[in-house]
């Protein structure tokens, strides 16, 4: 009888908050169906090309089962152990020197006594985002090109030119380097959120009991950021074979190929360019494959070292 009275109260409550929240309910499903077909069912077809020699002019369904032959194909080629490379270098590279920053500067303007300032130093920090690659590389071109802004001090001074963009040393560095720049400051919004939900109290309390600015730092504002620092951490993490394929297309050329070559690169122009729409299905598939192990294992590792995780 208990047992009876207990699923009609959990039947009447779950049909009342359908009741209630029916019009949120329905707002839900746009962003749902979008999510199912333009994410998952991608997903499917992608796995199903993969198995299966593509060619241009026949569709998915008649295209010959290979199996795992593109899986192998891959593998077996020389290009890809050069690809991992320079994908990891930049990848680890833009994680090691762009992941600080935006905690950094996050405490540098949450710290303004002024809102006035503060309001404006996040606007303009947030607004390198918004400019596409196009206009960076246009940015970088006209300070590190032959006869740029740069190579202008550098002859003022008696040096000689050089041309950066064209430079296997400084190719890297410039990705990396205008990456940060474009995206450091809208990388602060998760932090500026985190910090919202502080006690002004907490910091009020730490004056108090003498805490200078970087006591009150230590003791308060960090650990409000480190949930979203390790959240930040652990999706960089399972990200760690994408690059920025926009960006990497755009900045290189013949002359840095043997660095700025990578994953992306190579599917671009195999998959697309000679048009092997498999291989290039199996190399996204690998990927994802590999992301999702590393951001398992980064969450289990940050669970364990950390006591959080994102599951």
């Amino acid at each position: 009888m208990k047992k009876q009275v207990g699923s009609d109260i959990i039947r009447k409550s779950f049909g009342y908050r359908m009741k209630k929240y029916r019009w949120l309910l329905l707002m839900a499903v746009v962003p749902l169906v979008y999510i199912f077909v333009f994410h998952y069912i991608p997903i499917f077809w992608g796995i199903l090309i993969s198995l299966k020699d593509m060619k241009v002019g026949s569709t998915i369904g008649a295209a010959p089962w290979v199996g795992l032959d593109n899986y192998r194909e891959i593998l077996r080629n020389p290009e890809i152990l050069k690809l991992l490379k320079n994908t990891l270098r930049i990848s680890i590279l833009s994680l090691v020197f762009g992941f600080l920053p935006p905690i950094f500067l996050t405490i540098l303007i949450f710290d303004l006594r002024s809102a006035v300032y503060k309001k404006l130093a996040q606007t303009l920090v947030y607004i390198p985002h918004f400019f596409s690659w196009v206009i960076i590389y246009g940015i970088v071109f006209a300070f590190f090109s032959g006869q740029g802004f740069v190579n202008g001090i550098i002859t003022g001074l008696g040096g000689r030119a050089v041309d950066f963009l064209t430079s296997r040393q400084a190719f890297v560095p410039l990705l990396v380097g205008s990456n940060i720049w474009k995206e450091c400051g809208w990388s602060t919004i998760l932090y500026f959120a985190a910090l919202t939900g502080v006690n002004p109290d907490l910091y009020d309390a730490a004056k108090i009991d003498g805490a200078g600015p970087l006591a009150r730092i230590r003791a308060v504002t960090l650990p409000a950021m480190l949930p979203v620092i390790t959240f930040s951490l652990i999706m960089a993490v399972g990200g760690i074979l994408g690059t920025n394929f926009e960006q990497i297309l755009l900045f290189y050329n013949p002359a840095v190929y043997e660095v700025g070559d990578v994953l992306d690169t190579w599917v671009y122009r195999v998959g697309l360019g000679k048009m092997q729409y498999s291989i290039g299905s199996a190399v996204g598939m690998m990927k994802a494959v590999v992301g999702v192990t590393l951001t398992v294992i980064a969450n289990a590792v940050s669970r364990k070292v950390a006591g959080r995780s994102l599951f």
